[in-house]
């Protein structure tokens, strides 16, 4: 039996102390690899560490950074991994504030292009040319099914994680003949923190309790319930294993079949 062995590489992984950044790095663990969380709470982060497994050769570690803070963010990266060989990064962090278009103005879309976009590009150039070195590279970036099908009071998230994508999908081009690969999750409705917080705001706006929408949410998805954490975890190790050379520059939906759109 093939299985997912990713021992002697090291990943990165942001937004990694909750939710399905948390699910993603204790699946890369599990899979051998050395991970780096990386979250601006350190107290979270120091007991997601002690939840990652850790086998011969492992050594887990976290970094403390602020994704809304572009200028400490960068200075922040670019110490740290000046000297340190990534082959495995999952873009992630919290998303932005949920609102509608008339409620945000451009200095809210500023901020959420700071922390959705331009982290993104930030950390995949501090540890792009490793990757290009060692002719192994992995780049994962954490999307929404809101790049297809925009989802209703997030309209800073509909309109920059689309960014995100396009960008990726460009450098998923320049870099495939060079070991790397490039590929984006288009995230659907998982049982995490994040999807009560959005839940939440999105029954206040409804005027009604986020427990009757959040039981109209997973009647419309076809699988009939959320999704685990640990299921995106499998997703990311297998994109981030070898096993998956040959997909690049894709944008893959894991929603339970809940997009309508091809």
């Amino acid at each position: 039996m093939i299985q997912i062995n990713l021992a002697g590489k090291r990943a990165v992984v942001g937004g990694s102390s909750r939710g399905l950044g948390l699910a993603s790095a204790q699946q890369l663990a599990d899979a051998g690899a050395e991970v780096i969380l990386m979250a601006r709470n350190e107290e979270k982060l120091k007991s997601a560490l002690t939840s990652l497994s850790v086998n011969a050769g492992q050594r887990h570690r976290y970094l403390v950074v602020d994704y809304a803070d572009p200028v400490g963010f960068e200075r922040t990266v670019k110490e740290y991994f000046a000297n340190l060989e990534v082959h495995i990064l999952v873009n992630n962090t919290n998303g932005p504030a949920p609102g509608t278009v008339m409620e945000k103005g451009v200095q809210d879309f500023q901020q959420a292009f700071d922390l959705l976009f331009k982290s993104y590009v930030t950390l995949t150039q501090t540890l792009l040319p490793g990757m290009l070195g060692a002719g192994f590279g992995r780049i994962i970036n954490v999307s929404s099914s809101s790049v297809k099908e925009p989802i209703s009071n997030l309209v800073l998230s509909n309109s920059v994680r689309s960014a995100v994508v396009s960008w990726a999908k460009s450098l998923s081009r320049e870099v495939a003949s060079k070991g790397v690969t490039v590929n984006t999750i288009l995230t659907g409705s998982f049982d995490t923190e994040r999807l009560m917080e959005v839940v939440e705001g999105q029954a206040a706006k409804k005027g009604i309790s986020p427990k009757a929408l959040m039981e109209q949410k997973i009647l419309s998805i076809p699988a009939g319930r959320l999704g685990r954490p640990e299921e995106y975890g499998f997703l990311v190790a297998f994109l981030a294993s070898p096993l998956a050379a040959y997909i690049n520059g894709v944008n893959m939906p894991i929603d339970g079949g809940y997009m309508t759109a091809i």
